[in-house]
């Protein structure tokens, strides 16, 4: 199989919503100013796509009220802005839309280019994180092993990581790596989490080990995961880890559409099986109008010797890779053993080579 090509170069840009010609104009003048381009939408049907992965939205006095209607999820780092006069109220209106600041030309000007300046030189000078999600195409399908197999991998890669369990019906991620006895924050204590969150402040706070920290459940009562908790940890994650990896629901509420527009790339992890293919194929339908770059993984054993090549056609989506079965690797688990750990094995050899795909070190390694 050919590899993948490598990601480019990761810079997502600030998104601009107005449909506003001279408002535009004098932001996109602001942004050149900050040394920063930027994206463009002109209403929030072309903006949802691209809402949750930018680093910095400004939405326009002129498109407020269809913002609101179209229920786009809060995420931080959102500016509301218009010219003096056309933002009466805009406190109100920024609060209803789950802006953080509202700026009002001229005034702002100064502050806006300060905005555009940092989203043109990231986080204290560094690149930000690359950012990977998994889902299964049906139940059992192992999305929460590949996803675990994969943090441990990137761990052992010297990378610093931030696995994530967005699945509430899952039985936890903490489970999956034998960390259950580890302290440390779980999703109940941060779901009201909904603006800003320190890198370091969250990585202090959850069970960790070496470079992989974990955010799971725990055993209690099962809690609604607000969307707006989903757009914090995963901004944070970006900020502040190497290596961000997001094992989702199969089927995906408000937070798990976030976390899916703020993948570089995602991994739907399917059994080779007929059954198995007819079920993913209506969670690919789901979930690729959330990520452009998803891939499937195709899982064995085949009972009726259907091909992998055969299961990516069928759901229209590129091959990313294929897993043979691995007997010793369920039994590693009921004792609590990481999956991947030993660097060996099937899973391991996968997870490595997409670690590298994603940070680009398979390219550097060819050069």
């Amino acid at each position: 199989m050919p590899p993948r090509t490598p990601l480019p170069p990761y810079r997502r840009l600030p998104l601009l919503v107005t449909a506003d010609g001279d408002l535009l104009d004098e932001l996109l003048r602001l942004a050149a100013a900050g040394g920063t381009e930027v994206e463009l939408a002109a209403d929030p049907a072309a903006a949802r796509a691209r809402w949750a992965p930018a680093p910095l939205v400004l939405v326009g006095a002129d498109q407020a009220a269809a913002c609101l209607r179209a229920r786009l999820p809060r995420r931080p780092r959102t500016v509301l802005v218009g010219r003096a006069g056309q933002l009466d109220p805009g406190t109100e209106m920024a609060e209803l839309i789950g802006a953080e600041h509202v700026a009002t030309l001229p005034a702002a000007e100064p502050w806006l280019v300060d905005r555009f300046a940092e989203c043109a030189v990231g986080p204290v000078g560094a690149a930000p994180g690359r950012v990977v999600a998994v889902l299964g195409g049906r139940g059992g399908a192992g999305a929460s092993v590949l996803a675990g197999g994969l943090a441990v991998s990137a761990a052992r890669a010297r990378l610093r990581t931030l696995l994530v369990d967005a699945d509430p019906l899952g039985g936890g991620l903490d489970l999956v790596l034998g960390w259950e006895q580890l302290d440390g924050l779980r999703w109940p204590e941060l779901a009201g989490a909904d603006g800003r969150v320190d890198p370091p402040s969250l990585v202090r706070a959850l069970p960790s080990r070496g470079d992989l920290v974990v955010l799971s459940w725990d055993r209690g009562d099962l809690r609604h995961l607000p969307a707006e908790a989903m757009a914090a940890t995963v901004d944070a994650g970006r900020r502040g880890r190497d290596m961000v990896v997001l094992d989702l629901p199969r089927h995906l509420d408000d937070a798990a559409v976030i976390a899916l527009q703020a993948a570089d790339r995602a991994f739907l992890v399917v059994p080779a099986e007929l059954r198995a293919t007819a079920a993913a194929a209506r969670v690919a339908a789901a979930a690729a109008p959330h990520c452009a770059e998803l891939a499937v993984i195709v899982r064995g054993p085949a009972p009726g010797r259907l091909r992998a090549a055969e299961v990516a056609r069928a759901l229209g989506l590129p091959l990313a890779g294929t897993l043979r079965p691995e007997p010793g690797l369920c039994r590693g688990l009921e004792r609590g053993e990481a999956p991947g750990a030993t660097g060996k094995g099937p899973l391991a050899a996968l997870c490595q080579r997409l670690v590298d795909e994603l940070t680009g070190r398979s390219e550097a390694g060819a050069a």
